[in-house]
């Protein structure tokens, strides 16, 4: 016997991230990477911060910086996360607000809560590969979300759940500027996926870590806000929100947070004392400082430089890639999802491009749930300075062009 042959069944469902292994590139100077969603760190409010900390730590609230925190959150940040929500349309109080190490915490959080092995999780396809690497841990089936529409029923959804063992638990999507695909959900899809889950009677997982990083249209309601709108208010709702300030203000502090019932929260509550007791006091009371202090500035600040990577890389592929290859053409966020022409493999077309034109993507079967889309892929814009798009897209070009001339 070795140690190994003691893991629960669930260990076997937990599987490296292509994403965060794609990350070691970048420390090799000469690849031009186009695969993590990384903010800039040049557009991190250091100043903010480093003020925020010195405060902290040279006032009255020092010894509690240091101390134990309650599991809910610093009690400031989600009284400001409270009004932050309200001006998204969903009035709460901080009674709603749970703060977690990030919102990645959070779908772990909510995949531990919801689902028994066998249950059915809805998801879209593609989705973000980091709620499936969350989920997974928790032994769900999967079952296609198809908020553009479909022609699968309230009824048979629940038909192939219960064949599968279980019982549909949520739906889960990021409805602005998904990662990876880069779209935005109409106000009707929204409003068909809190149909679909009322008719279903389960909850929706709202992923807004994007949310603020619109560079063109008009805002569309959260699902959350349709949500209070139909029952009265989010006591009564079935949407949980996850929020982060990862990438507005900066992903290594380990920021996120959760508005949802109280019901849900007080659940959450006793996660978090079992897991880690609570996020640190000394980054929840910084992050409060800058949020009331710089947030607003720093949301338009990245959407002006994000916006302008956006158009570049949009630009770019115009002008480099050959007939036959599509791309999403988001109104924010931090993506491009491309689809190349069916029979290319694009993991193995990644194995090609960082040996012979050292540029790195993420293939888009990693974000399938049943391992499809092979032939597309996801691109990062948030670091695209002059030379990814001057070099690197044009070398993607060349590189997809010689693999469809193969065919």
């Amino acid at each position: 016997m070795t140690l190994t042959d003691l893991f629960a069944t669930r260990s076997s469902r937990m599987k490296a991230s292509e994403i965060r292994e794609l990350l070691k590139l970048l420390d090799q100077p000469d690849i031009i990477s186009f695969a993590g969603g990384i903010p800039d760190p040049a557009l991190f409010p250091h100043e903010a911060f480093r003020q925020a900390y010195a405060d902290v730590l040279g006032g009255a609230q020092a010894d509690a910086a240091l101390q134990y925190q309650v599991s809910e959150g610093y009690l400031p940040l989600r009284r400001w996360l409270a009004a932050h929500m309200a001006t998204l349309g969903v009035p709460c109080d901080e009674g709603n607000v749970f703060i977690t190490s990030g919102s990645q915490q959070g779908l772990d959080y909510l995949g531990k809560l919801m689902l028994s092995p066998a249950d059915t999780a809805l998801v879209a396809w593609p989705t973000y590969l980091g709620a499936l690497q969350a989920f997974n841990a928790y032994e769900p089936t999967y079952d296609r979300l198809a908020p553009e529409g479909g022609n699968t029923t309230p009824a048979a959804y629940a038909e192939a759940a219960a064949k599968a063992g279980g019982r549909a638990k949520f739906a889960y999507l990021v409805p602005d500027f998904a990662n990876p695909t880069g779209e935005t959900l109409t106000l009707a899809q929204r409003e068909a996926v809190l149909d679909l889950a009322a008719e279903l009677d389960i909850a929706v997982i709202e992923d807004a870590a994007y949310q603020a990083l619109r560079y063109e249209g008009d805002p569309v309601p959260p699902i959350a806000a349709l949500d209070c709108a139909r029952s009265g208010g989010l006591d009564a709702a079935r949407t949980i929100y996850c929020g982060s300030f990862s990438k507005i203000l900066a992903p290594g502090l380990r920021m996120g947070w959760i508005c949802a019932p109280r019901r849900i929260v007080e659940k959450l509550v006793l996660m978090k004392q079992a897991a880690d007791l609570h996020s640190p006091s000394i980054n929840q009371m910084a992050i409060h400082r800058v949020a009331e202090t710089s947030y607003a500035a720093q949301v338009e600040k990245v959407r002006q430089v994000y916006g302008a990577r956006r158009d570049a890389i949009l630009a770019a592929l115009e002008a480099a890639m050959p007939a036959g290859v599509e791309w999403s053409r988001p109104q924010g966020g931090m993506f491009v999802w491309v689809t190349l022409p069916e029979g290319i493999d694009t993991a193995t077309l990644l194995a090609r491009a960082v040996a012979e034109e050292r540029v790195a993507f993420v293939p888009g079967s990693a974000f399938h749930a049943d391992g499809s889309g092979r032939n597309t892929l996801r691109l990062s814009f948030t670091l695209a300075d002059e030379r990814a798009v001057t070099q690197g897209i044009p070398r993607l070009g060349r590189l997809v062009r010689d693999e469809m001339g193969r065919r």
